[in-house]
């Protein structure tokens, strides 16, 4: 089994300049990686078996270096122009404000949730059965988000939530997994992209082989985003991996006094 880098750090303004540390070491650790072109795992009802832990989007061994600290963790739109991102003028304001003062008031960064579709640097664990895609993230506040396969509407009474009511239906080897029902509190990044209470999320992971994992993510947020807009993420499989127990408020004693710059 491979050895994980044992630091848990949650304050965001600590974590700006840790995160591409933690990459780094992430990458170093392991050798672990899967080999290319192995087939993809199917369910014995002939869907693909999305079942396993997972690196972080751009954290695994073979992934691409990490340049200037752009992870998905920092910025979800890091490998896009900034003028590629429509952000209606409302939310680049709000964007400026939190950028002004370090990403102090980041709610994963007080131990609240990430919300869906943010990502952390940690790994993360998919449980898949017919009914049910089970997400399990082993960091921020060891969270998970429930996608319903058993062909039930949304529900029309959920609103105001981090995670959102996702469900989800196969579009041949694609699962699209829709959720909506979300909050304006959580940010999509550390860098404080908004999202607001009418955003809909739509994802469509894909597992082209073993060892990876794609998703297409289309934000459509109307109340930050002039039109919707779409990011890719890719995952590597960890195998031999575990996720671990991560308690986030034991590692965030001295809020409080956390001030930014």
């Amino acid at each position: 089994m491979l050895r994980r880098f044992p630091i848990r750090l949650s304050i965001t303004a600590i974590s700006a300049f840790l995160l591409p540390a933690l990459a780094l070491a992430q990458g170093l650790d392991g050798g672990d990686q899967v080999a290319k072109g192995l087939p993809t795992p199917r369910t014995a009802d002939g869907h693909v078996d999305f079942s396993g832990v997972y690196h972080a989007p751009g954290y695994g061994p073979g992934d691409p270096p990490i340049r200037g600290g752009e992870t998905i963790a920092r910025n979800i739109a890091r490998n896009m122009k900034p003028a590629d991102v429509p952000l209606l003028p409302s939310g680049e304001e709000l964007m400026r404000q939190r950028n002004a003062t370090n990403s102090k008031d980041d709610p994963e960064g007080l131990c609240l949730p990430m919300g869906t579709p943010r990502k952390d640097p940690y790994p993360w664990k998919i449980v898949q059965t017919p009914q049910l895609f089970l997400i399990l993230y082993e960091g921020n506040v060891h969270s998970y988000r429930q996608v319903f396969l058993d062909g039930r509407p949304h529900d029309p009474n959920v609103s105001d939530t981090w995670w959102g009511d996702s469900i989800g239906k196969w579009d041949g080897d694609t699962l699209v997994v829709d959720t909506v029902g979300l909050n304006d509190k959580a940010w999509l990044d550390l860098i404080g992209h908004p999202r607001t209470e009418k955003a809909h999320i739509v994802e469509r992971f894909t597992r082209p082989e073993l060892g990876r994992m794609n998703i297409e993510i289309t934000i459509d947020d109307p109340g930050a985003y002039s039109h919707p807009w779409k990011i890719l993420e890719s995952s590597q499989l960890a195998p031999g991996w575990e996720i671990k127990e991560y308690i986030c408020n034991e590692n965030n004693r001295d809020a409080a006094h956390l001030v930014g710059k």
